[in-house]
Protein backbone atom coordinates (compact mmCIF):
# COMPACT_ATOMS: atom_id res chain seq x y z
CA UNK A 1 0.00 0.00 0.00
CA UNK A 2 2.84 2.78 0.66
CA UNK A 3 6.21 3.22 -1.03
CA UNK A 4 9.37 2.33 0.88
CA UNK A 5 9.83 6.10 1.53
CA UNK A 6 6.30 6.47 2.97
CA UNK A 7 7.00 3.94 5.04
CA UNK A 8 10.47 4.83 6.28
CA UNK A 9 8.90 8.06 7.25
CA UNK A 10 5.90 6.48 9.28
CA UNK A 11 8.49 4.25 10.92
CA UNK A 12 10.54 7.28 11.83
CA UNK A 13 8.22 9.55 12.62
CA UNK A 14 6.60 6.70 14.82
CA UNK A 15 9.94 6.09 16.64
CA UNK A 16 10.61 10.22 17.43
CA UNK A 17 7.13 10.73 18.86
CA UNK A 18 7.63 7.46 20.87
CA UNK A 19 10.71 8.46 22.81
CA UNK A 20 9.81 11.97 22.66
CA UNK A 21 6.27 10.88 24.32
CA UNK A 22 8.33 8.59 27.18
CA UNK A 23 10.74 11.36 28.04
CA UNK A 24 8.41 14.31 27.81
CA UNK A 25 6.34 12.22 30.53
CA UNK A 26 9.48 11.73 32.96
CA UNK A 27 10.54 14.99 32.59
CA UNK A 28 6.51 16.75 33.15
CA UNK A 29 5.66 15.30 36.34
CA UNK A 30 7.86 16.88 38.63
CA UNK A 31 7.42 20.24 36.60
CA UNK A 32 3.70 19.68 36.70
CA UNK A 33 3.64 18.66 40.27
CA UNK A 34 6.10 21.66 41.25
CA UNK A 35 3.34 24.19 39.28
CA UNK A 36 0.26 22.80 40.93
CA UNK A 37 1.34 22.49 44.41
CA UNK A 38 3.72 26.08 44.88
CA UNK A 39 3.07 29.18 45.99
CA UNK A 40 6.42 31.12 44.71
CA UNK A 41 5.47 34.38 43.47
CA UNK A 42 7.75 33.12 40.25
CA UNK A 43 5.39 30.39 39.65
CA UNK A 44 3.24 32.72 36.60
CA UNK A 45 6.43 33.80 35.24
CA UNK A 46 7.68 29.61 35.21
CA UNK A 47 3.95 28.59 33.83
CA UNK A 48 4.90 31.53 31.29
CA UNK A 49 8.25 30.06 29.94
CA UNK A 50 7.38 26.49 29.76
CA UNK A 51 4.04 27.66 27.80
CA UNK A 52 6.30 29.96 25.18
CA UNK A 53 6.38 27.15 22.61
CA UNK A 54 2.72 26.89 22.47
CA UNK A 55 3.05 30.68 20.73
CA UNK A 56 6.41 31.00 19.42
CA UNK A 57 6.78 30.09 15.52
CA UNK A 58 8.25 26.89 15.28
CA UNK A 59 10.85 28.51 13.62
CA UNK A 60 12.25 30.93 16.05
CA UNK A 61 12.31 27.64 18.68
CA UNK A 62 14.31 26.39 15.96
CA UNK A 63 16.72 28.81 15.07
CA UNK A 64 17.63 28.87 19.05
CA UNK A 65 18.50 25.28 19.32
CA UNK A 66 20.26 25.69 16.28
CA UNK A 67 22.95 28.03 17.29
CA UNK A 68 22.80 26.85 20.95
CA UNK A 69 23.35 23.23 19.59
CA UNK A 70 25.66 24.16 16.89
CA UNK A 71 29.50 24.40 17.07
CA UNK A 72 29.47 27.08 18.46
CA UNK A 73 26.91 26.91 20.99
CA UNK A 74 27.07 26.37 24.66
CA UNK A 75 25.25 22.58 24.46
CA UNK A 76 27.27 22.35 21.15
CA UNK A 77 30.61 22.85 22.68
CA UNK A 78 29.81 20.51 25.75
CA UNK A 79 28.71 17.74 23.71
CA UNK A 80 31.55 18.01 21.55
CA UNK A 81 34.23 18.37 24.79
CA UNK A 82 32.32 14.80 25.44
CA UNK A 83 33.23 13.04 22.30
CA UNK A 84 29.89 13.24 20.77
CA UNK A 85 29.81 15.72 18.18
CA UNK A 86 27.05 17.98 17.27
CA UNK A 87 23.14 17.40 17.86
CA UNK A 88 22.07 19.46 14.48
CA UNK A 89 21.20 17.23 11.83
CA UNK A 90 21.28 13.70 14.04
CA UNK A 91 17.95 11.69 15.49
CA UNK A 92 18.46 12.74 18.69
CA UNK A 93 18.55 16.37 18.01
CA UNK A 94 15.37 15.55 16.54
CA UNK A 95 14.36 14.30 20.18
CA UNK A 96 16.03 17.66 22.11
CA UNK A 97 14.03 19.38 19.87
CA UNK A 98 10.98 17.82 19.89
CA UNK A 99 11.36 17.80 23.52
CA UNK A 100 11.26 21.73 23.85
CA UNK A 101 8.49 21.98 21.17
CA UNK A 102 5.87 19.76 22.60
CA UNK A 103 6.62 19.87 26.39
CA UNK A 104 3.63 22.65 27.36
CA UNK A 105 1.68 20.37 25.31
CA UNK A 106 2.26 17.43 28.18
CA UNK A 107 2.87 19.65 31.38
CA UNK A 108 -0.66 21.48 31.30
CA UNK A 109 -2.65 18.33 31.03
CA UNK A 110 -0.69 17.19 34.14
CA UNK A 111 -0.54 20.19 36.11
CA UNK A 112 -4.60 20.24 35.66
CA UNK A 113 -5.26 17.06 36.54
CA UNK A 114 -2.77 17.38 39.98
CA UNK A 115 -4.26 21.15 40.56
CA UNK A 116 -7.64 19.05 40.76
CA UNK A 117 -7.03 16.37 43.44
CA UNK A 118 -9.29 16.96 46.65
CA UNK A 119 -6.50 18.20 49.07
CA UNK A 120 -8.04 16.59 51.51
CA UNK A 121 -7.05 13.16 50.24
CA UNK A 122 -3.69 14.25 50.72
CA UNK A 123 -3.88 15.49 53.86
CA UNK A 124 -5.82 12.59 55.47
CA UNK A 125 -2.88 10.10 54.25
CA UNK A 126 -0.32 12.59 55.98
CA UNK A 127 -2.02 12.21 59.30
CA UNK A 128 -1.59 8.24 58.82
CA UNK A 129 1.85 8.67 58.58
CA UNK A 130 2.14 8.90 54.74
CA UNK A 131 5.49 10.04 53.36
CA UNK A 132 5.33 12.86 50.84
CA UNK A 133 6.47 10.21 48.33
CA UNK A 134 4.11 7.70 49.46
CA UNK A 135 1.09 10.42 49.05
CA UNK A 136 2.34 11.40 45.77
CA UNK A 137 2.88 7.84 44.15
CA UNK A 138 -0.10 6.28 45.84
CA UNK A 139 -2.77 8.67 45.91
CA UNK A 140 -1.53 11.95 43.22
CA UNK A 141 -0.47 9.92 40.51
CA UNK A 142 -3.52 6.93 40.11
CA UNK A 143 -6.15 10.17 40.86
CA UNK A 144 -3.89 12.56 37.16
CA UNK A 145 -4.11 9.54 35.39
CA UNK A 146 -6.34 11.00 33.03
CA UNK A 147 -4.22 13.64 33.24
CA UNK A 148 -0.77 11.46 31.66
CA UNK A 149 -2.82 9.92 29.15
CA UNK A 150 -4.16 13.18 27.50
CA UNK A 151 -0.69 14.71 28.17
CA UNK A 152 0.87 11.87 26.31
CA UNK A 153 -1.21 11.68 23.60
CA UNK A 154 -0.96 15.03 23.06
CA UNK A 155 2.59 15.26 23.28
CA UNK A 156 2.49 12.24 20.76
CA UNK A 157 0.40 14.04 18.18
CA UNK A 158 1.66 17.05 18.30
CA UNK A 159 5.55 15.59 17.87
CA UNK A 160 3.76 13.97 14.88
CA UNK A 161 2.79 17.20 13.54
CA UNK A 162 5.83 19.39 14.03
CA UNK A 163 7.43 20.55 10.87
CA UNK A 164 9.41 24.05 11.53
CA UNK A 165 11.63 23.07 13.87
CA UNK A 166 12.42 19.72 12.34
CA UNK A 167 13.06 21.32 9.47
CA UNK A 168 15.75 23.69 11.56
CA UNK A 169 17.15 20.68 13.63
CA UNK A 170 16.83 17.82 11.23
CA UNK A 171 16.93 19.12 7.33
CA UNK A 172 16.16 16.66 5.27
CA UNK A 173 18.14 13.29 5.92
CA UNK A 174 16.95 10.36 4.06
CA UNK A 175 16.08 7.62 7.34
CA UNK A 176 17.94 9.88 9.88
CA UNK A 177 15.62 13.08 10.15
CA UNK A 178 12.84 12.94 7.07
CA UNK A 179 10.09 12.17 9.01
CA UNK A 180 6.17 12.64 7.31
CA UNK A 181 5.95 16.18 7.48
CA UNK A 182 9.30 16.94 5.69
CA UNK A 183 8.45 14.29 3.75
CA UNK A 184 5.14 15.35 2.56
CA UNK A 185 6.82 19.00 1.49
CA UNK A 186 9.54 16.95 -0.26
CA UNK A 187 6.41 15.48 -2.37
CA UNK A 188 4.63 18.73 -2.96
CA UNK A 189 7.70 20.43 -3.97
CA UNK A 190 8.64 17.82 -6.59
CA UNK A 191 5.40 18.09 -7.54
CA UNK A 192 4.39 14.50 -6.61
CA UNK A 193 0.89 15.16 -5.50
CA UNK A 194 0.34 11.55 -5.48
CA UNK A 195 2.39 10.56 -2.80
CA UNK A 196 1.55 13.86 -1.09
CA UNK A 197 -2.14 12.74 -1.35
CA UNK A 198 -1.27 9.58 0.89
CA UNK A 199 0.70 10.56 3.37
CA UNK A 200 -1.74 13.68 3.82
CA UNK A 201 -4.50 10.95 4.22
CA UNK A 202 -2.74 9.02 6.59
CA UNK A 203 -2.30 12.60 8.78
CA UNK A 204 -5.65 13.72 8.66
CA UNK A 205 -6.79 10.10 9.66
CA UNK A 206 -4.04 10.02 12.87
CA UNK A 207 -5.46 13.41 13.48
CA UNK A 208 -9.12 12.39 13.74
CA UNK A 209 -8.02 9.45 16.16
CA UNK A 210 -6.09 11.55 18.43
CA UNK A 211 -8.65 13.70 18.76
CA UNK A 212 -11.51 10.83 19.37
CA UNK A 213 -9.01 9.02 21.59
CA UNK A 214 -8.83 12.87 24.03
CA UNK A 215 -12.15 13.00 23.85
CA UNK A 216 -12.71 9.15 25.38
CA UNK A 217 -10.07 9.73 27.84
CA UNK A 218 -10.68 13.29 29.05
CA UNK A 219 -14.90 14.03 27.96
CA UNK A 220 -14.32 17.75 29.26
CA UNK A 221 -12.31 18.43 26.50
CA UNK A 222 -15.40 18.64 24.26
CA UNK A 223 -16.38 21.78 26.31
CA UNK A 224 -13.05 23.73 24.75
CA UNK A 225 -13.37 22.36 20.91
Amino acid sequence: MFSDANLTAILLTAKLASIVTILLLLISTPIAWWLARTRCRAKVAIEALVAMPIVLPPSVIGFYLLVAMGPEGPVGQLTQALGLGTLPFTFSGLVIASIFYSLPFVVQPIQLAFENINEHYLEAAATLGASPLDRFFTIALPLAIPGFLTGGILGFAHTVGEFGVVLMIGGNIPDVTRVVSVQIYDYVEALEYGQAWELSAIMIAFSFVTLLLLYLFNPNKRKLA
